[in-house]
């Protein structure tokens, strides 16, 4: 297998990881002066060491947009190196809350649901009726039905905290699922800019082949041409 050296590790790479420096970006061009000012456009490097000047040429420029990387562009970063899903990272299943939480988010649910109006309607009016119309007004609550106005007090000083508790934990969803969306377009972004430089060298590396082909070509011709006129 052929191999080349590289011009900044001094290390031995395979030739199909070798990239020219003519065909670095500016800006990871300046990355890599910082640590290795003799570099230049006439040197050579592997793939792989060009994927770290890369990371970190996102690192710096995530900092000086941002003024320091939090945790989230962390988890983005870590996401772009492993090249795993960032949807698997940020699976809402990873925090399903307490059980408190989930029987708060229940009763909030059927508590603001027709069926529970409905149900509620039939009790008070079924209390009413038999106390009223069944027990002629002297049965366990006559009128003016303080028993039940005691009931829907009590039953509204607890329903009122279990649906703040409810809305509270609808408020960290809605918060987890905007640091989610925001990591994701992140990363999206990011990968973007990747893949176009990565286009870019693809371009400049087919050019660059293109015209070493025709100046094979070229001399080929030439070689030719001074053998026919030898032959003359």
């Amino acid at each position: 297998m052929q191999v080349f050296t590289s011009d900044l590790s001094k290390k031995d790479f395979p030739v199909k990881e070798k990239v020219s420096g003519k065909m670095i970006r500016e800006g990871i061009m300046r990355e890599i002066k910082k640590e290795y000012p003799d570099f230049d456009n006439n040197c050579y490097l592997s793939s792989s060491e060009l994927n770290h000047y890369r990371d970190q040429y996102i690192q710096n420029l995530l900092t000086k947009e941002m003024g320091t990387i939090t945790d989230l562009e962390k988890t983005v970063m870590e996401s772009i190196h492993h090249d795993s899903l960032l949807a698997d990272e940020v699976s809402e299943l990873k925090n399903p809350g307490t059980r408190g939480q989930r029987w708060a988010d229940k009763i909030a649910s059927f508590g603001g649901s027709w069926t529970f109006i409905s149900i509620f309607v039939v009790f008070i009016i079924g209390w009413m009726l038999l106390n009223v119309v069944w027990l002629t007004n002297k049965g366990f609550d006559p009128y003016p039905f303080i028993l039940l106005n005691l009931i829907l007090s009590c039953l509204a000083a607890l329903q009122a905290p279990v649906i703040m508790m409810s809305q509270n934990r609808q408020e960290e969803k809605d918060r987890e699922r905007a640091r989610n969306d925001y990591m994701i377009n992140l990363k999206s972004e990011l990968e973007i800019r990747m893949l176009h430089e990565k286009i870019d060298h693809l371009i400049m590396t087919q050019q660059e082949n293109l015209l070493q082909i025709q100046q094979i070509q070229v001399d080929m011709i030439r070689e030719l041409t001074e053998k026919m006129d030898k032959h003359r």
